[in-house]
């Protein structure tokens, strides 16, 4: 069974929790080798290390994602920086967020700032998230330090004359399966820019579940019963993304290999 790469989930995410082994036991059935799991603030960076520190399938990943920035305690950077000496880790997610009511902008750039000097002093691959940002992304990409081992910029959304640039500062990309819902067609053009090489493969499970068609582990909320994304859709995602770029899946497959180890690999076991 081929060896598949999860750029991008939320494991610890408490929708999942409490089928978690299930859902790993689905995971690993379906070949998936890796999956990079993102802390969204200190609440969940906990759990997120339990289940790096529990599962060898877990490389975690320890950041302040822009939706949270105002819960952040007076500490919240030693901690940060705790967990990234005491567990081989990537930093994510971190970013900006126009999008969301009332953004705290000017907290949201000093706390992505921090972030991303942390990555680039540690040499380790940072998760960025953007929503209508991309020009202030761009800008403060340019400004600061990066880390030498490149930064994912997660179900890239940003305009496809933007590609080439990120490419330059070090970007890999990660298409999501909620690309091949048909509203997103015009967003998931951008891909096609994107050099093979720099081209990675996310579910952001809990979230970004597919369509029907590519929706193969149809999961719901236990509390709501409103849909939310299996981990193992992981497969159909990749060969979405083998149809849409019109490549061959096995070449696919080794190509995200490559370029999640190129990436990760600082922090991979």
């Amino acid at each position: 069974m081929a060896d598949l790469y999860d750029a991008h989930n939320h494991l610890q995410d408490e929708r999942l929790g409490s089928r978690l082994e299930e859902i790993l036991d689905v995971c690993a059935a379906n070949g998936i080798r890796r999956m990079v799991v993102n802390g969204s603030c200190e609440e969940d960076w906990p759990r997120v290390r339990a289940l790096a520190e529990k599962y060898p399938v877990v490389l975690p990943s320890f950041g302040y994602h822009p939706w949270y920035v105002h819960e952040r305690t007076d500490h919240w950077l030693d901690l940060l920086k705790r967990n990234l000496d005491e567990v081989p880790s990537a930093i994510g997610e971190i970013g900006l967020d126009r999008w969301i009511e009332n953004p705290d902008m000017p907290r949201q750039e000093k706390m992505f700032r921090a972030q991303l000097r942390l990555a680039a002093e540690r040499d380790i691959p940072a998760s960025v998230h953007c929503l209508k940002a991309w020009g202030r992304l761009d800008e403060i990409l340019r400004e600061e330090p990066r880390p030498g081992c490149g930064f994912l910029l997660h179900s890239y959304g940003g305009p496809v004359e933007m590609v080439t640039g990120f490419v330059e500062l070090g970007a890999y990309f990660s298409l999501s399966g909620y690309f091949a819902h048909e509203r997103k067609a015009k967003q998931r053009e951008a891909f096609k820019q994107v050099p093979l090489d720099r081209l990675l493969i996310e579910t952001d499970a809990p979230d970004l579940w597919p369509p029907d068609q590519w929706n193969e582990h149809p999961l719901t909320d236990p509390k709501t019963e409103k849909p939310i994304n299996h981990p193992a859709n992981l497969p159909a995602v990749y060969r979405f993304a083998a149809q849409f770029l019109e490549i061959e899946l096995e070449t696919l497959i080794a190509q995200v290999q490559t370029n999640f180890q190129r990436l990760f690999g600082s922090v991979s076991r």
